[in-house]
């Protein structure tokens, strides 16, 4: 800022107040600074003054599967709402890893970003509640939190779980399976308790579980080879996919190899409604989440208890909604 100052022919509070405060500098002398920026080519140091000024322009986001477009959604809703107030998202990806998330979470509290965005694993709460002890403000993202001292913004996963199956009890199926997994991941939980709740309320309706290792399409896709090795009476005539990715998965084995017919021989609802769900070779059916709201919300509410610590912690939970498509349609 020194060598700017000199060969602009001002002082260092000049270029400080350029850099930080523009509109109270003449447009005159804010031009001259700037082509002394250019021609010396310099950066200001933004580390050194966070630390000066104690608060950071960085958001910490740890998302589950950085392949799955629906995090990606959520981490552009979440930059789009940062860059409001001239904040920048910092994703890492947690791979469903335990120590990954735990390096990551340890990783943003050493940088001491603003806050953190995590769409955890397991239970990560005391962890959390310590950051936020510390003074760095946790939100979960696509995870109700269990505990009253932290923030959260999610999906009511248990009612998306219920409409798909309704959907499809509606429809006259009765052999219902629920495919994703892993099973200990809380939203797949909270989808197959809303599968298993919608029919209890149908006689002779039945759900089973079909654990995958992932929510990947090749994960969908085992699900579907497994399923075909079976005698035709003892295949499900409806699935409830963890999420778009398997379904899509499932939907490409059961029509190419098994030469099976959605909806006729099988329907299928995915969950999320990402992009690609609409332009799959049978359009499918899919509970619709609000991706981007879902990053903007918990972005809002990061940057309230940062500069607020005695806020009240809140739990905000959105109302999925279905979107039936030829997946499902074919046959009522």
């Amino acid at each position: 800022m020194r060598d700017v100052a000199e060969l602009a022919g001002v002082s260092v509070g000049t270029v400080s107040n350029v850099l930080n405060r523009p509109d109270i500098v003449r447009a005159v002398t804010v031009e001259r600074v700037h082509a002394a920026i250019k021609q010396l080519g310099f950066v200001r140091n933004d580390a050194a003054r966070q630390l000066r000024a104690g608060r950071s322009t960085t958001i910490g986001l740890v998302v589950l599967d950085v392949r799955n477009p629906f995090f990606t959604d959520v981490a552009r809703g979440a930059e789009d709402e940062a860059a409001r107030d001239g904040l920048s998202v910092v994703m890492a990806n947690s791979d469903r890893s335990p120590e990954r998330e735990a390096a990551h979470v340890d990783y943003f509290e050493t940088q001491r970003v603003l806050g953190l965005l995590i769409s955890p694993i397991g239970d990560l709460g005391e962890r959390l509640e310590r950051l936020r002890g510390a003074g760095t403000p946790a939100v979960l993202v696509d995870r109700v939190a269990g505990s009253r001292s932290l923030s959260s913004v999610a999906v009511d996963d248990v009612e998306g779980g219920r409409i798909a199956a309704q959907h499809l009890l509606d429809l006259g199926r009765r052999q219902l399976a629920f495919v994703g997994g892993p099973a200990d991941l809380a939203q797949m939980q909270d989808r197959l308790a809303g599968v298993e709740r919608a029919a209890a309320g149908v006689e002779g309706a039945s759900v089973e579980a079909i654990e995958t290792l992932g929510l990947s399409f090749e994960d969908g896709r085992r699900a579907a080879r497994a399923l075909l090795a079976r005698h035709a009476p003892d295949r499900p005539d409806a699935l409830v996919a963890g999420n778009d990715l398997v379904a899509i998965g499932a939907l490409q084995v059961l029509m190419g190899e098994g030469h099976l017919r959605v909806p006729e021989d099988v329907a299928i609802v995915g969950y999320d409604d990402i992009d690609f769900a609409s332009a799959a070779v049978v359009p499918l059916s899919s509970v619709r989440q609000p991706r981007d709201l879902i990053g903007q919300t918990a972005v809002q509410i990061l940057r309230e208890e940062a500069e607020d610590p005695s806020l009240a912690p809140r739990n905000l939970v959105f109302k999925p909604e279905l979107v039936i498509r030829e997946s499902t349609a074919g046959r009522a």
